[in-house]
């Protein structure tokens, strides 16, 4: 018989670990259907018929996210034969807000007090019995990461799913709540009996989204009218409040807190160095130098360039030419197979060593807890132009290389808020770029090192402009999310964990991103037509071309003096700006197609870099050309009327769009 068992729990309880730990190489990993959010499943170790889904980690069961609605939606409608309920130990009374949720569906629950290793060292103790007692299901203590108990909580699960038994949730509400509660029950029809107190209580809190999924909803403003009089709140309030009252209730008899339990932890003390309101930005910049200095210049620099110097350009590209020519292939079908399909996958291969050593440290990162860290700190800075804190992280990836910074984009909760991020991350420069940087500065600015910081300069400016003009629009209007981030212990990743994370990441590049590349030159080489698109470092070479030369340095250095014959420095300027704006690399179009995952969106994405990279590009000129010859055409009228443009979208006043100013009503009116 198939099983299916759920992993659900709240983010960094050590859910990823588990699904790991349980499922090994079983695994499969792609998108929920219609969304971006990150669907995993794998088979159980042992276990042919036994699946393992791993739910995107959630607070809570009232919607407020995209991973929230994700989860809840499978819960709901797919209904898995048992779940495992995923609790950090170090954080139960936190953790328990949701088991209280999880266990109103009417689905056979296990639960799983992870970190039991971390609670024996602090001396905490967590009777596993009583709160099997008190909540009404069967309590495990684990350690995912040291692999102790999952496989009991494992067969647990599989055992409880194959009875195909539920107990009902045995938690209360106080009288005057389950009153109420029990009056909006009696009211539903078509709803299984266990799965009623679930339905009651997201009709009392006024879920419309579940109100819309149920074929006939009662009216029940009378209880909830009744309730709000009760207790002079809004009734979502109440039902929070009356959750962690009921928490509070059982978590002493539960938990037996260590003597010195008023001591620092070696996390909090970590903590009050690296989130110091002075020294955590310093820190973080030195941490995110280094890993871009090994990943990008040093260890990963060598493996990229040993991959497109010596594998391919030494090994695989003439050794596939003499073959093809020694068999007496056709000159076209030898350039189509060596110059598009073999140079399309070496360009693809190139950026994979660089891309594997920063994925390598960033899951370091984020599996010690340092990751959650940087976003509470930048959050206060960028919540000022209109984006979550979570933005930063894919910003500073994005200097590496625009793909992973896209892709590091997923984590970001509001759509509205991530939609914003993938479209601005790559207008800093990354990687790529440094070669035109080096190209413009060392043929027209004698290799003035203000130009190069100029370049990061502009990129910054850019996503601030964008994040605060954007955010006037009404299909970006609205505060950014609350920032809710459980802050985990800091400990040592597994070396397992860490690689798996790179693989992924890396693998799904190949595929997505390799495609596009492959296909480009495959393409191209039929046009016979070189574009910064395909690799912006392209720039360089094609210029090298133009001017008659078959290979040029990574700088274009032997082109120096042809190129400034035919562009001034303030052009020459103004197409540097461009190419750092513009739509990024097509391993970059691919990874904001994946993630936009709407047609829609990606062509709105790449229009409004490209038309951003223009406008600044254009005025940059125009300006520039007036200011240091004098000339004064129509250009550099469009040229100030952009100027003011841009300073109105910049300083006009924010307005609210109609759907939030809607929603203030409602909330207004319900009050």
């Amino acid at each position: 018989m198939e099983v299916k068992i759920a992993l659900a729990g709240n983010p960094n309880c050590g859910k990823t670990t588990l699904f790991n730990a349980l499922t090994g190489s079983n695994q499969f990993v792609g998108n929920w259907p219609g969304v971006t959010v990150e669907k995993k499943e794998g088979r159980l170790k042992g276990h042919k018929d036994v699946t393992i889904m791993d739910l995107p980690g959630i607070y809570s069961l009232s919607p407020y996210t995209l991973e929230e609605v994700v989860a809840r939606n499978y819960l709901i409608t797919e209904r898995p034969d048992a779940i495992i309920n995923i609790v950090d130990g170090t954080n139960i009374e936190r953790n328990l807000y949701l088991s209280t949720q999880i266990m109103e569906l009417g689905i056979p629950v296990i639960m799983a007090v992870n970190m039991a290793d971390l609670l024996e060292k602090s001396g905490e103790k967590i009777h596993a019995d009583k709160l099997s007692q008190k909540l009404g299901c069967e309590v495990v203590e684990i350690s995912a990461l040291k692999g102790t108990g999952i496989q009991k909580a494992a067969e647990k699960a599989v055992a409880l799913a194959q009875r195909k038994g539920s107990a009902a949730p045995v938690h209360e509400f106080s009288e005057g709540v389950e009153s109420v509660i029990r009056e909006v029950a009696a009211k539903l029809t078509g709803v299984p009996e266990e799965q009623k107190r679930f339905f009651a209580i997201k009709l009392l809190e006024q879920d419309d989204k579940m109100k819309d999924r149920m074929k006939s909803a009662p009216d029940v403003s009378a209880e909830v009218k009744k309730l709000e009089d009760m207790f002079d709140d809004d009734t979502e309030s109440i039902i929070t409040n009356e959750r962690y009252v009921y928490i509070s209730s059982i978590i002493g008899d539960c938990v037996t807190k260590a003597k010195n339990g008023e001591k620092l932890s070696i996390s909090d003390k970590i903590d009050r160095v690296v989130t110091n309101r002075i020294a955590a930005i310093p820190i973080f910049a030195a941490v995110m130098w280094l890993v871009y200095y090994v990943s990008v210049t040093t260890v990963g620099g060598i493996l990229t360039d040993w991959t497109n110097d010596t594998l391919f350009g030494e090994w695989i590209i003439p050794g596939a030419q003499t073959l093809f020519e020694n068999i007496g292939c056709a000159d076209w079908l030898t350039g189509l197979i060596v110059d598009g399909v073999i140079s399309g996958v070496g360009a693809v291969l190139g950026f994979v060593p660089q891309m594997l050593v920063l994925f390598m440290f960033l899951a370091f990162l984020e599996s010690c807890g340092y990751m959650a860290r940087v976003a509470f700190i930048m959050d206060r800075i960028f919540r000022k132009f209109g984006l979550s804190g979570k933005s930063f992280i894919p910003m500073m990836i994005g200097m590496g290389c625009g793909v992973p910074g896209v892709m590091a984009s997923r984590t970001i909760e509001n759509d509205r808020d991530r939609k914003m991020t993938i479209m601005t991350t790559t207008f800093i420069p990354c990687g790529a770029k440094l070669p035109i940087i080096a190209l413009i500065t060392g043929a027209f600015f004698g290799n003035a090192g203000w130009v190069a910081w100029s370049a990061y300069i502009l990129g910054i400016a850019a996503i601030v402009c964008s994040g605060i003009i954007l955010k006037k629009t009404k299909i970006f209007s609205g505060e950014p999310a609350p920032f809710v981030m459980e802050l985990p212990a800091y400990h040592w990743p597994t070396v397992s964990n860490v690689l798996r994370s790179m693989w992924e990441r890396g693998w799904s590049f190949i595929k997505k991103a390799g495609t596009i590349i492959t296909l480009s030159t495959v393409v191209l080489w039929f046009l016979m037509n070189f574009g910064g698109l395909i690799a912006k470092e392209n720039v360089v070479a094609t210029f090298g071309m133009l001017f008659g030369f078959a290979e040029v340095a990574e700088d274009g250095t032997e082109i120096w003096a042809s190129l400034a014959t035919v562009l001034t420095p303030v052009a020459a300027y103004g197409y540097l700006a461009f190419n750092l704006l513009c739509a990024p690399c097509f391993a970059a179009m691919g990874a904001i197609k994946r993630e936009m995952n709407n047609a829609k969106w990606f062509w709105f994405a790449i229009g409004y870099q490209c038309g951003l990279a223009y406008i600044v590009s254009m005025c940059i000129y125009q300006i520039g050309t007036l200011i240091t010859t004098g000339v004064f055409g129509i250009g550099t009228v469009a040229a100030f009327l952009c100027v003011v443009g841009f300073i109105y979208l910049l300083f006009r006043p924010y307005k609210e769009s109609d759907t939030l100013n809607v929603n203030m009503k409602s909330v207004a009116g319900a009050k």
